[in-house]
């Protein structure tokens, strides 16, 4: 049986997991990088998910994930192998919250060279630019597409009143249509997809990129007590989920890593995969070993009980 799932209405199908590479050139070097990539695609896969300012936030650091990717490209001489999806107008870091015509051509060229390709197989609106009209952004990824430089376009951190706006700008204009939404979602938090988003992505047939998958490490299981935060870098970050629903969610996950033999990790990981609408999660690694383990996630099938006792523990 295939797990092959298309992204929106585009020609590509992927294995159910993007990976997340924004650990390229901060916590995972390049020859890690190099490893996991390799790793990846020899399981399978081929979606790999970057933005022009990974990791711009690391002094030192300017679109390191871009480049990192593109080597290795060259190195294995894969590209019409893998799907490389990446974004543009986010202020993290040192970056733009601009999607305004003039810097997305500007922005492509710079993720083209770092990449070392003539094209982007998904081009994403990274954040929201409500300075500039979804007209002019449309208009200028459409050049784009016609100029052979991106294959499709997706939007990140989009709510319904945007996503809803965009679908009536391309439906009016002609434009190219948004064919994927890339927002938060997981077991803990569902309020970027669940409801008015997830109804515009089925009726529509967009497909959700859903980041965050285990809420910034919480959903592994790591952390349960205040001394395991202590443990950890992130331990700050996973703090604020350490609440009766948190604990409830991790309570339920215990019970269906006995009766799956599963990890907290991979049960995680393979709700996501299941709502609807959802092509794969995304998630990112910074070992062989954790990679393998998102992969067994990903392609985990959970029986409707288990599936369920999940989705009720976190409502």
């Amino acid at each position: 049986m295939t797990t092959l799932r298309r992204l929106g209405q585009t020609d590509f199908q992927i294995e159910p997991l993007v990976l997340g590479t924004n650990t390229a050139g901060w916590t995972a070097d390049e020859a890690t990088s190099f490893a996991i990539f390799d790793a990846f695609v020899d399981l399978g896969f081929t979606a790999l998910d970057t933005a022009d300012v990974y990791s711009r936030w690391v002094p030192g650091n300017d679109s390191e994930s871009e480049r990192i990717i593109g080597r290795w490209m060259k190195a294995r001489g894969n590209r019409d192998r893998v799907h490389v999806l990446t974004k543009v107008g986010s202020d993290i870091g040192q970056g733009k919250r601009d999607l305004s015509a003039k810097w997305i051509m500007q922005a492509v060229e710079g993720s083209l060279s770092r990449l070392q390709t003539d094209y982007i197989d998904l081009y994403q609106s990274h954040w929201p630019d409500t300075t500039v009209s979804q007209d002019e952004t449309l208009e200028a990824y459409d050049r784009l597409i016609r100029a052979g430089k991106v294959r499709w376009i997706g939007c990140s951190n989009y709510d319904e009143a945007l996503l809803t706006e965009a679908m009536a700008v391309s439906e009016a204009k002609g434009l190219p249509r948004y064919q994927t939404v890339q927002n938060e979602f997981n077991l803990l938090n569902r309020s970027a997809y669940e409801g008015a988003v997830q109804d515009i992505v089925l009726r529509e047939g967009l497909s959700l990129i859903p980041y965050y998958s285990l809420s910034a490490g919480f959903l592994t299981g790591k952390y349960r007590t205040e001394a395991d935060l202590a443990q950890s870098p992130r331990g700050n970050s996973v703090k604020r989920f350490m609440t009766e629903r948190g604990m409830a969610v991790l309570a339920a996950m215990d019970e269906v890593a006995a009766n799956t033999g599963a990890t907290l990790t991979e049960i995680a990981l393979a709700w996501v995969a299941a709502q609807p609408g959802v092509v794969g999660p995304l998630a990112s690694a910074t070992s062989v070993e954790q990679l393998e383990s998102l992969a067994r996630g990903a392609r985990l099938q959970l029986g409707a009980e288990d599936l369920a006792r999940l989705t009720a523990a976190g409502a």
